[in-house]
């Protein structure tokens, strides 16, 4: 495999993101993992693309299912995205308290930010490390919509959602507009 160029390394490191758990249910088996490589990749349709390495076990369940569920974490669910980022063989069972199985199909965090449960329409598989598996949202679960995102940089570790970048009543947008000749 490539190695990654350390100052590359050190700079792809600075890229923060939202933490997910993705999870996945089929024939009674449910497993989930910790990403922060999900993504939504269409405004006219709602695909969301989920990154998975085929060595994980939540792999399998997602390919037999054909769908997945993204739980997106609020600052306060470190605890399960931790749990979810090591990998399911270490633990010889899913933490009940931190997952539960919704309408017998998506595997969710329970408190999260909100869910959204996906049927697979495409994937990229083979190519890279992890597999890219895309799906059609069907499904969601509003759930404390107002709370600050749990954030993860591989460089700066587990983070809150902070203060707004800009300040209150300001609009840099017009701003903008305004310079327009």
């Amino acid at each position: 495999a490539p190695v990654i160029d350390r100052d590359l390394k050190r700079s792809l490191g600075q890229m923060i993101h939202g933490v997910q758990v993705v999870g996945a249910v089929h024939e009674g088996t449910v497993r989930a993992y910790t990403s922060h490589w999900v993504t939504q990749v269409s405004f006219e349709e709602p695909i969301v693309m989920a990154s998975v390495s085929p060595r994980h076990d939540t792999h399998p369940v997602m390919v037999a299912a054909g769908a997945f569920a993204v739980s997106m974490l609020a600052a306060d669910q470190i605890e399960a995205g931790q749990y979810f980022s090591y990998p399911g063989r270490r633990f010889r069972r899913v933490a009940t308290e931190l997952v539960e199985v919704v309408d017998a199909a998506w595997a969710v965090v329970p408190g999260a930010i909100a869910w959204l449960g996906g049927e697979v329409v495409d994937g990229v598989t083979g190519r890279y490390d992890h597999d890219l598996c895309f799906a059609r949202v069907v499904a969601t679960g509003p759930g404390r919509l107002k709370e600050p995102p749990l954030l993860y940089s591989s460089r700066r570790g587990w983070r809150a959602t902070g203060d707004p970048a800009r300040e209150p009543g300001t609009s840099i947008r017009d701003r903008l507009l305004a310079r327009i000749p």
